[in-house]
């Protein structure tokens, strides 16, 4: 066997008697195949998960083994048939095969019960019977076809589950069974992935030359191990060229962050102590400590780009049960701690690679600020109020990119009042038509089309302990950035042409206050958009449709008026509400529009100008015991001259438009 040593078996069999509750957990988790027929399909008739979702409310239907044909929504219990909901049930029934060969042959090493051996025996050999004939299919955009799946990726994750299976019941096998399995199932889908890997940067590479290289291990083919290793495009490029300074994968989804990093560990637990390990590069411990510094207030990763719902939870044991046995960094500790603090550690990762914990409580949210500039993420925190703010000046990530430069996202009080709303599955209706739009964030969109690829500038950037400042702009009058990943075009370079859009921010203890300044030299409709979860208490002005075309086609409730000097707005988005003053010469729009997942509603805020030079100005007010009870906004040719009224004290802000400057504060 490639996985354990014989010596390391013995010390696995010796902790599994004595973690009885962890054979009982991977049985339960494989409970659907492990007692029922084995089932596998005898054509090509998979095709891919994320078309397993209802195309009305955006969420995951309900997949039931004894139901091929039938799919439930289970919001409204509506049922769908046909394609491509049947194809994609099959995908996940040959996902569940996967994971139970390699589940169920661990238990068989674990516990000897031969129930588990031959049930993966019987799924191996099946698949072995059926995968040379299958058909090279898929048509997923952008994404390499499959043969028992439709996409390369999948192909890849389900081989490397099959080859772990047959590691573990090699032994067991008759010379017959052996090669059978093999050369028809593993040899020929090593073939298969090789053939199919793409030339790009990209999470998909990474899984698949994971894929490869286990398979090479398994199969002990070192050319499979070189080319998933060194040959361009392998592990050791993707980790050398995929990364930012800090540390973050470069399609800026925490997401695909740990997608790609899970792909990378997963052939480092075969290759750990080989000369094929990359285990000490300096790449992989950045991967691991750097999105622990992004968490929010309430443990959750922003759902920056696409991160499906749900995808943005702190559960990654996988990952972390490793990173700790390698590395004994205290923060995986802490994220470990955090991970089962609600949750037994009782899973397979725990069993097979689990370190004692410190018995001390770790602290894994951050109390810090963080300015990230290669990666392009600044937050800032306020600890004590559970209060931060996310900007988003990331450079363009490609294909899992969203077009949102120069977004916000804002937690107070341990909540997100300023949400990013990530996505929801990809062969759903509303990922491209809604969640992924400029206009669905936090940010500007023109025309109500999505931003080009840019890469954004920070002009200055100043943390104390009295304030923060930013100042950063995107400038769609530059070049758009080379990367060297496939995508898909899905914005208008024609409505951004010659826009520049500056964002600055200063952070305060009672306030946020956030200028932005567009130059629109071709007088498009720009749309300067928040949206926040909770009820609009004080919208005013008529009714009329928000707009005719765009992903907010389906805002309802509309209402428009005038922006006159400053005027506040009220949200209903904790017990306290939430208090905007907004200032700017604009139209401002109230609406209501699908929150994640889309069975609520946000309240959006929209200020809406064909101004050659616009100018919004919001000043989120956190003081509720004394709120700001009026605004004043001058400008001359060299600034902004800001006055906030809190009962009988007044704050003045200048701010100088000279980005070299930082701004002025005093009261009276």
């Amino acid at each position: 066997m490639k996985q354990f040593t014989t010596q390391q078996l013995i010390l696995l069999k010796t902790r599994a008697a004595q973690q009885p509750q962890v054979i009982e957990h991977v049985k339960a988790q494989n409970a659907v195949v492990l007692n029922t027929p084995v089932q596998v399909p005898e054509t090509a008739i998979a095709t891919w998960n994320l078309y397993y979702f209802c195309p009305d409310h955006g969420v995951r239907l309900v997949w039931d083994r004894d139901c091929p044909t039938h799919h439930r929504c289970p919001v409204d219990g509506r049922l769908f048939s046909g394609e491509p909901y049947d194809g994609a049930w099959w995908r996940e029934m040959n996902g569940l095969n996967a994971k139970a060969c390699h589940q169920l042959g661990l238990l068989w090493q674990l516990t000897g019960a031969a129930e588990y051996r031959d049930k993966v025996t019987a799924i191996l050999t099946a698949y072995a019977t059926f995968y040379p004939d299958y058909q090279v299919h898929g048509n997923i955009p952008y994404n390499g076809p499959g043969k028992m799946n439709a996409q390369t990726l999948c192909e890849a994750n389900c081989l490397l589950d099959f080859a772990l299976g047959f590691d573990y019941i090699a032994e067991t096998l008759s010379p017959e069974q052996h090669d059978y399995i093999a050369s028809r199932l593993l040899r020929c889908g090593a073939e298969f992935l090789v053939a199919h890997r793409t030339p790009q940067l990209h999470n998909h590479e990474v899984k698949i030359g994971s894929a490869i290289g286990v398979l090479g291990f398994i199969l002990q083919d070192e050319a499979l191990l070189e080319f998933a290793v060194n040959q361009p495009y392998g592990l050791r490029y993707q980790l050398e060229h995929g990364l930012f300074d800090e540390g973050l994968w470069f399609e800026g989804s925490i997401h695909y962050h740990f997608y790609a990093l899970q792909g990378f560990l997963a052939f480092e637990k075969l290759a750990k102590g080989s000369r094929w390990s990359l285990l000490d590069a300096p790449f992989y411990r950045k991967m691991l400590s750097f999105p622990l510094q992004l968490l929010m207030p309430d443990g959750s990763f922003p759902r920056i780009n696409d991160c499906i719902y749900g995808q943005e939870k702190l559960d990654h044991s996988d990952v972390y049960e490793f990173a700790w046995y390698c590395y004994r960094d205290e923060a995986y500790a802490a994220a470990l701690q955090a991970i089962y603090r609600d949750t037994p550690r009782a899973n397979i990762d725990a069993l097979l690679y689990g370190s004692e914990l410190p018995l001390q409580p770790l602290e894994v949210i951050p109390q810090q600020h963080l300015h990230a500039p290669s990666c392009g993420i600044t937050i800032w925190r306020n600890p004590a109020k559970r209060r931060a703010l996310l900007v988003k000046h990331t450079p363009y990530g490609g294909e899992h990119d969203h077009y949102d430069r120069l977004s916000l996202l804002l937690f107070n009080q341990g909540k997100e009042i300023l949400p990013d709303l990530g996505t929801t599955g990809y062969g759903a209706r509303m990922h491209y038509a809604y969640y992924k739009n400029s206009a669905t964030h936090n940010t500007l969109a023109v025309n109500q089309t999505n931003q080009p690829p840019a890469v954004p500038q920070v002009l200055h950037y100043h943390e104390a302990e009295a304030f923060c400042w930013l100042d950063t702009e995107v400038d769609w009058r530059q070049a758009p950035p080379v990367l060297d990943s496939h995508t898909r075009v899905e914005w208008d370079s024609q409505a951004y042409r010659d826009i520049r859009f500056r964002r600055r921010l200063l952070w305060l203890e009672g306030a946020l206050i956030d200028i932005s300044n567009i130059d629109n030299p071709h007088r498009q409709q720009l749309d300067w958009t928040l949206h926040l979860p909770g009820k609009a208490l004080d919208a005013t002005g008529d009714c009329a449709p928000f707009s005719q075309h765009g992903p907010l086609t389906v805002m309802h409730d509309a209402r428009v008026t005038p922006l006159l000097n400053s005027q506040p707005r009220h949200f209903a988005v904790s017990r306290d509400g939430q208090a905007l003053w907004l200032y700017g010469d604009a139209m401002l729009w109230q609406g209501s529009a699908p929150a994640n997942p889309a069975v609520t509603d946000l309240s959006y805020l929209t200020l809406r100008s064909h101004q050659p030079r616009a100018e919004f100005i919001c000043v989120w007010d956190f003081d509720n015991k004394q709120p700001v009870t009026d605004m004043q906004v001058k400008r001359d040719n060299g600034g902004l001259r800001i006055q906030m009224r809190r009962s009988e004290l007044t704050l003045i802000v200048e701010v100088n438009d000279d980005a070299s400057q930082l701004p002025q504060m005093h009261a009276r």
